[in-house]
């Protein structure tokens, strides 16, 4: 059993992550920290946590914890990832792991016997796997064009989502999972990328931000990721045969199936799709299980430090691009 401990009572590990972790083969939840004992000791009530801490380095000194989650504000990510590494914890850390690809190379300088991988859960669903089998199997024929649209409306100006000095914005919100969906079925990295931003005149962030990026011989995606708009999300993953639609690709529904929709184009609007459905599952679930199994030892680390320096590299790009209004090159300083 693969002991787990949560830095921090945020929302996303007491409503997602640590239910779906308590559901988990061979992953026990046993101890949650705060800065507020208090709360800290309320939420591990509420969801039966054993151990409750009222500060991050308490919960980091106990022994009895092999992994610890990481759900902490983005400018908390490294800090805390490395001070739990140095604790000899391995790190399920949420994304985005850094405020920029500088940051997260401070992460390369952690012991290599200590694992620390980027929380991208989508990875983990099966729907990603299958939608990528019939990407490799040939059947779109070329994979040409992804288009990824991902929004949400919160304009709350306490959520730290809209506080800039913190890392808020829609590209480092959500940004960060159509470029890991882009990368991930193309299998390659951009060349180049573009971007057009809308920031919130109060807040500072990005609440608007569609960007296009080039990944060489004739492979381009393009997204758009707002703060602002009407929840919506959707992938659509086209080839020179077929296209592939992904419904809801990055807030998969625990519990309920998901649904791939293969398109010829044969037939006017849907007349050719033909629907796939996929199991019901947890991604959160099935994230918690395989990281256990990685510091087991009974699988290898899918990605790591490198694949989460890469992914901040494109948004250190795209960041570049609306600073200098024009194409910027992956990896390229100003």
């Amino acid at each position: 059993m693969v002991k787990w401990g949560v830095l921090s009572t945020a929302r996303i590990g007491r409503d997602k992550v640590i239910p779906a972790l308590q559901k988990a083969k061979g992953v026990e939840v046993v101890a949650i920290a705060s800065r507020n004992e208090e709360n800290a000791k309320k939420v591990a009530a509420e969801l039966g946590i054993e151990k409750a801490y009222g500060s991050y380095e308490a919960l980091l000194a106990d022994p009895d914890i092999d992994v610890i989650y990481n759900p902490l504000p983005n400018h908390m990510h490294v800090p805390m990832t490395i001070e739990a590494v140095k604790a000899g914890k391995h790190v399920l850390c949420e994304k985005p792991i850094a405020l920029d690809a500088d940051e997260a190379r401070l992460l390369l300088e952690m012991p290599d016997n200590r694992f620390v991988m980027e929380a991208f859960m989508v990875r983990a669903h099966p729907q990603w796997q299958r939608a990528l089998e019939i990407v490799e199997s040939g059947e779109l024929g070329k994979l040409q064009s992804i288009q990824a649209f991902f929004g949400y409306s919160n304009q709350d100006p306490q959520n730290i989502r809209n506080k800039a000095e913190l890392g808020g914005g829609g590209l480092m919100d959500i940004g960060c999972y159509p470029i890991v969906a882009s990368r991930y079925f193309f299998d390659a990295e951009p060349e180049r990328v573009v971007s057009l931003v809308d920031r919130d005149k109060n807040f500072g962030t990005d609440r608007l931000t569609s960007v296009m990026m080039d990944f060489g011989e004739g492979r381009q995606a393009q997204f758009t990721v707002s703060t602002q708009s009407a929840p919506y999300q959707r992938i659509n993953l086209v080839g020179t045969a077929k296209r592939l639609e992904i419904l809801i690709p990055f807030n998969a529904p625990a519990g309920e199936e998901t649904i791939l929709r293969l398109d010829s184009g044969s037939l006017p609007g849907d007349g050719a799709i033909e629907v796939e459905r996929v199991a019901a599952c947890d991604q959160y679930t099935l994230q918690g299980e395989l990281f256990s199994r990685v510091v087991k030892g009974e699988e290898e680390l899918p990605y790591g430090v490198a694949d989460a320096i890469q992914n901040m590299e494109i948004i250190d790009a795209i960041v570049r691009s609306e600073r200098n209004d024009s194409w910027e090159t992956v990896g390229s300083p100003d």
